[in-house]
């Protein structure tokens, strides 16, 4: 058993370090298998695949590309749902998808105000903060706070752009490629990606983060 479903066992075993809400959607998970509703290893895989596969490397590869090809890029920028899927990322999550790009002058920042649409074919599982009730009312009303909170901390002269995802247009931030990268292949620059730096809670990670963190080879 990986590390991955070993937590995730416990987890549901235990709730331990869970919300209310999470508890409640255990109990319900232990009902549905006990009663022979749902198999527990096809849930495990489900979201494994979500968490690992059709996670944040799928988005962070499209990044990647965007950074390093040029008409990629304008493509993207131009139609996100066509480029998107010519990477062979599809999904219904994903439909309609627009890329909004970060500058030396605008910060993007994405949420659901109404409840947690999410692009999952790039960006995989929603993280809890993001649906939770604080992070979809203060985004809106104090997004420099927010940030601020998650680490980033922006000048005054960077102006902080909030999309509103819908069951209609999932949003996906393009960060700013980091310095230093020149001459990177895109599976060197897709691991500077960072799930929070497509949705803008975060920045593209630095090679040297990415060097302390043990990203890079």
């Amino acid at each position: 058993m990986s590390q991955g479903h070993h937590h995730h066992d416990e987890d549901r075993e235990h709730g331990a370090g869970l919300s209310p809400i999470a508890i409640r959607v255990r109990a319900l998970e232990s009902l549905l298998v006990e009663k022979g509703y749902v198999d527990p290893a096809a849930l495990d895989r489900l979201i494994e695949t979500y968490e690992h596969k059709v996670g944040p490397r799928n988005g962070a590869k499209v990044v990647a590309k965007a950074w390093s090809d040029p008409v990629y890029r304008d493509w993207l920028m131009r139609d996100a749902t066509a480029a998107i899927h010519a990477l062979g990322y599809v999904g219904r999550q994903g439909e309609h998808m627009v890329a909004v790009e970060n500058t030396d002058t605008v910060h993007n920042l994405v949420v659901c105000t109404l409840c947690s649409c999410y692009p999952w074919p790039v960006l995989g599982l929603p993280p809890v903060w993001y649906k939770s009730p604080p992070y979809r009312a203060r985004a809106v009303i104090d997004p420099r706070g927010v940030l601020a909170e998650f680490g980033v901390s922006l000048p005054e002269t960077v102006a902080i752009t909030v999309w509103d995802s819908t069951a209609e247009i999932r949003y996906l931030v393009i960060p700013q490629r980091p310095a230093g990268t020149d001459g990177w292949d895109e599976d060197r620059l897709a691991r500077l990606v960072t799930r929070d730096s497509m949705i803008g809670t975060g920045l593209a990670l630095s090679p040297e983060e990415a060097a302390r963190r043990g990203i890079l080879s």
